[in-house]
């Protein structure tokens, strides 16, 4: 004798529960215009039968598809390798832990055309996204306002909106951080590799830094511009020691092409810091066990990736008349490279 029984059908929950069956629809898909009664004679009929909703038929229904994407247009061996992009992927399964809704990854793959991640999102298969280390022409901004699609990315967009929602820390008050303690420290050539400048964390850690050398009547010619990774550090570094050799300070925008930039000073013979003093960003771990330890600027990844997923979720559930973009304060870590 067959022992399985079939998956329990919504007509039975209903029968079980002494409601409708489109009570017993509404009621396990969100609850809309359900009274309490019916609604706990539903959740018992669930538990006691142990019902499992047709996601498909469900989203037919409600119009979800209780999935969230991640969107990083970088390459994944970038993913890989960036610890601020890998812990942003880890910070936001980790948001995500207590709900019920899927996390989608969306990459860019190499020499791709512009406009696949657009077209996905654009085709109804997330409820929203959160986008990480855009780019100026990646075209997620204004597709994802044409599509109307809930979003909100992790740093500034070029083109915030009241509909457009970010949380970022504030990359000019960070630039202006490591700046002035290079002046502080006494440094009167002060140099940069700053960030891509079709990213605005690039643009607004350069635009801080200038504005302190400015107002400190220093020079703010000896600009490198990196890619946030390692060798492109380390490669902005020679073309800074080739064109300045007089160089005495240093801001890195970020951690990464700081651990290159010092690797890069230490093969010239350049002692960090009695020759260049040299302030990087981020605070990564890798800040701690550079040679020397890094001073950086405390970018605070974890609170920005939290406050990111939690502003998309109120915009996924409806709640999104109250709530606004927000900016966190960076905070300068002394070590020993200053």
């Amino acid at each position: 004798m067959n022992s399985l029984r079939s998956a329990p059908t919504l007509d039975e929950v209903a029968q079980t529960a002494g409601v409708s069956r489109s009570t017993a629809s509404r009621a396990i898909n969100g609850g809309l215009r359900v009274s309490p009664e019916a609604q706990a004679a539903v959740d018992a009929a669930v538990a006691q039968l142990g019902y499992t909703p047709n996601r498909a038929a469900r989203s037919l229904v409600t119009r979800r598809t209780d999935s969230i994407a991640l969107v990083v247009p970088e390459p994944d061996e970038r993913i890989l390798t960036d610890p601020f992009l890998a812990g942003t992927m880890r910070g936001v399964s980790a948001a995500l832990g207590g709900t019920d809704l899927q996390l989608v990854l969306l990459f860019a793959r190499p020499d791709e055309q512009p406009g696949r991640i657009v077209r996905y999102l654009s085709s109804g298969h997330v409820d929203g996204a959160i986008v990480a280390s855009h780019h100026r022409d990646d075209e997620l901004e204004e597709a994802l306002l044409a599509a109307r699609l809930p979003a909100v990315f992790v740093g500034r967009p070029f083109r915030p909106t009241p509909d457009l929602l970010y949380v970022d820390v504030d990359n000019v008050e960070g630039g202006r951080l490591a700046a002035r303690r290079l002046v502080e420290a006494g440094r009167r050539r002060i140099a940069t590799i700053a960030g891509p400048q079709d990213m605005t964390a690039g643009v607004d850690r350069l635009t801080g830094w200038r504005e302190v050398l400015q107002g400190a009547g220093l020079p703010d010619d000896a600009v490198e511009i990196g890619d946030f990774a390692v060798a492109g550090g380390a490669a902005a570094m020679e073309r800074i020691l080739a064109a300045h050799p007089d160089v005495d300070g240093l801001f890195v925008a970020s951690d990464l092409m700081a651990e290159g930039a010092l690797r890069v000073l230490a093969a010239h013979g350049r002692d960090v810091p009695r020759d260049v003093s040299v302030v990087g960003f981020d605070n990564l771990a890798t800040a701690a066990s550079t040679v020397p330890p890094l001073t950086t600027v405390q970018n605070p990844m974890v609170e920005m990736v939290r406050g990111a997923t939690d502003l998309l979720l109120d915009l996924v559930g409806g709640r999104g008349d109250e709530i606004a973009s927000q900016v966190l304060s960076p905070a300068l870590v002394e070590r020993d490279s200053v």
